[in-house]
């Protein structure tokens, strides 16, 4: 079995150690040294060489964020953030995603919840998943938006786009670039913590010729606009009276699923009333959501594009949909727009 060394960075003793007591029940990992401060933790990165690193967003002397550009710049290793969950620690998960960071997690799940729990359960795993990922490109990929689309005529009804690891930034690689006239809707799901995803949805209505919304239930699902699942939730698609397709957004205890919004629930639900006009496109993420979703879309003779191994971030979701034997197409980020631009 292999083993990870994991540098734990915290200014709080508490918390490191509660880190360091999570990370000793598993097996794989193991802690190779603590930090007290974004000081620390460039130099330890350097000197202790870790497999990954746990780093906290506020801290003295020098920040999270600041520690991760120099990391970056220095010595690159898998970095997960530890977040707050406020608008501040969302908007501060973001700005690490694009400095580099593999994944965050909310702390306070760490410090409420036992080793036991399922919340620190996939914590451990998602550190592991991240030993294993690609470290982000750091540097902005800038598009040139079209005005117009070439026709007036589209051959889907629907995009539904899920992402996991790596989502956020991949979703600012091809999102932007829709123009304003698309006529017909896309619909993200993003796994988030509960809380970020209303932010995220603000950040690229600043970035996106789309309006851009987090989904509301009952909320009718309309072209020219892009809707991102609320985390927390489960987001599904029905009829309503007028024979208009409108969001259902429900807690849904009694569902088994491990995430919120899920790719399976969603696509489950969208793949009997949009049939053969309807997109599914993964992108990267780790597990396997949105590969028996996916199922559905084929079944309905609808279309599924997976973004390829050699630009995920987390070659997981995508690599589930394609083994399986459902995805029509695999591409590169760089080409996953123009790829889904021939489906309008």
């Amino acid at each position: 079995m292999k083993q990870y060394g994991v540098l734990v960075v915290d200014d709080s003793a508490f918390m490191r150690r509660a880190i360091s007591l999570i990370l000793e029940n598993d097996p794989q990992l193991y802690v190779v040294g603590i930090a007290r401060n974004g000081i620390e933790a460039v130099e330890k990165v350097q000197r202790l060489q870790p497999d990954l690193v746990t780093m906290d967003v506020e801290m003295p002397e020098m920040n999270g964020l600041r520690a991760l550009e120099e990391i970056m710049k220095l010595s690159p290793v898998p970095v997960v953030m530890l977040s707050s969950h406020t608008r501040e620690g969302a908007e501060e998960s973001f700005q690490s995603l694009q400095y580099g960071a593999v994944d965050f997690f909310l702390k306070e799940n760490l410090i409420r919840n036992q080793v036991s729990s399922d919340q620190t359960q996939e914590f451990l795993h998602r550190l592991k998943s991240s030993v294993e990922a690609k470290i982000p490109c750091t540097y902005p990929v800038e598009y040139t938006p079209e005005k117009k689309i070439s026709c007036n005529y589209s051959h889907a009804d629907l995009i539904f786009i899920g992402c996991s690891t790596g989502g956020p930034s991949a979703l600012q690689a091809i999102l932007p670039r829709f123009p304003m006239d698309l006529p017909l809707p896309i619909v993200v799901a993003q796994h988030m913590p509960p809380g970020f995803t209303k932010p995220l949805a603000e950040r690229f209505d600043t970035l996106c010729q789309l309006k851009v919304k987090e989904a509301q239930n009952g909320q009718k699902v309309k072209a020219g606009t892009i809707y991102i699942a609320p985390s927390g939730y489960q987001t599904t698609f029905e009829k309503d009276q007028e024979g208009d397709v409108i969001f259902k957004v429900d807690i849904d205890n009694s569902a088994q699923a491990l995430y919120r919004p899920s790719i399976d629930i969603s696509l489950h639900s969208a793949a009997p009333i949009f049939t053969d006009r309807l997109l599914s496109v993964i992108l990267t993420g780790m597990g396997v959501d949105g590969m028996q979703g996916c199922g559905s879309v084929k079944k309905y003779r609808g279309s599924v594009l997976v973004e390829a191994e050699k630009s995920c971030i987390v070659y997981g979701m995508p690599k589930a949909v394609m083994e399986a034997g459902y995805a029509d197409g695999q591409f590169e980020l760089s080409q996953m727009y123009q790829k889904i631009m021939s489906f309008i």
